[in-house]
């Protein structure tokens, strides 16, 4: 299922074209402020984030970061096809929106 939202630049400033907010397909910019956000950042949802830089500079297990994305991911209505992080935790993400049901 594709997802549609406004579009955030590298910086994660807004893109405007034309004088507008540009919207397009968002799913890797959710699945990248999944992973960057820490909980606690949005107000409106506390809970969410996987809080990818303290995993790295605590120097954590794989496998609970592994966990981590997984309920994250899954908790905002994506499925998983693949999920691989290697001992340089370089991160390979597979994953897509369900169509039915899912999200927060």
């Amino acid at each position: 299922m594709n997802v549609f939202d406004l579009l955030m630049g590298e910086d994660f400033d807004l893109i405007i074209e034309k004088g507008d907010f540009k919207v397009g397909e968002s799913t890797n910019q959710h699945q990248k402020l999944l992973l960057l956000m820490n909980k606690g950042e949005i107000k409106q949802f506390p809970t969410i984030g996987v809080g990818l830089n303290g995993f790295l500079l605590d120097d954590a297990d794989t496998n609970e970061l592994r966990r981590a994305i997984q309920e994250e991911f899954e908790a905002d209505g994506m499925e998983i096809r693949r999920l691989s992080i290697s001992e340089e935790t370089n991160i390979e993400i597979d994953a897509i929106y369900r169509q039915i049901g899912g999200g927060r």
